[in-house]
């Protein structure tokens, strides 16, 4: 009896899991960018169906750690409106199907994020509460069809003007309640998690080691370090999702 779900080999799980510690670890130093190269990778690695739940487990374990590392520095009301909106974003996207085509969301985040990293930030986009709810509805709508929006929320922290150990501590707290709830919406709509519990549980190891070696970086490094590091975490994040969605545009025309 294998412990792995059906079709899935020894390589490919361990893949997973290894790439699991890197990709948290990243994300602990830097605020941003393991998730999106955790979830290419199982994209390549995992069948269709499970990435996007897989990874939100995956996304799960390594931001609660990372949260418990960090939570002296939260800023909890933030988060507290954050997870009023994500729970009417998850809910809506858990009922309806989109009707725009995945690659014109990912197309639109993408352009989203690098605007509000380099261009001036709008009047409208001033972190308070209607902010805060309203990138938590949004990033937990989206994340219900292609896994990683932590770049929604990081853009939204990078206008706060806080400094590295506030925008990563709060940033985890954001992105734990996020694929939290995004977890249970997929439990309640009948993604069946069991097959898959030997590979989330060394995800979820190897995620929380690779929290801890990333918070012990981030508390090392200078601040204008890691505004840069942030900036360009940001900015990798955005092109890939804008250069993903042109190639799913492109193969979408040519079916």
């Amino acid at each position: 009896m294998t412990l792995l779900p059906e079709g899935i080999g020894a390589v490919a799980a361990v893949a997973v899991i290894v790439s699991s510690f890197f990709t948290a670890a990243v994300t602990a130093a830097f605020g941003i960018g393991g998730g999106l190269l955790l979830l290419a990778i199982m994209g390549g690695a995992l069948p269709p169906l499970a990435v996007v739940p897989v990874h939100g487990v995956a996304q799960l374990a390594s931001n609660t750690s990372r949260l418990a590392i960090l939570r002296r520095d939260v800023v909890w009301p933030a988060i507290g409106w954050f997870v009023v909106g994500s729970m009417i974003g998850a809910t809506i996207g858990a009922k309806v199907y989109v009707s725009l085509p995945p690659w014109l969301l990912r197309l639109g985040v993408g352009v989203f994020v690098l605007v509000t990293t380099w261009g001036p930030k709008p009047a409208a986009f001033q972190p308070g509460p209607r902010t805060f709810a309203g990138v938590g509805a949004v990033g937990s709508f989206l994340s219900m069809f292609f896994g990683a929006t932590g770049p929604i929320a990081a853009a939204m922290l990078a206008a706060t003007g806080w400094d590295r150990m506030r925008v990563v501590a709060t940033h985890a707290a954001a992105m734990t309640a996020q694929h939290g709830i995004k977890s249970l919406a997929f439990g309640a709509i009948g993604f069946t998690f069991a097959p898959w519990a030997a590979i989330i549980t060394g995800i979820v190891v190897a995620g929380v080691a690779g929290s801890w070696v990333g918070a012990r970086i981030l508390k090392r490094l200078p601040e204008a370090t890691f505004q840069r590091g942030f900036k360009l975490a940001l900015t990798v994040a955005a092109t890939y999702l804008i250069v993903r969605g042109l190639i799913d545009a492109s193969a979408a025309r040519a079916e």
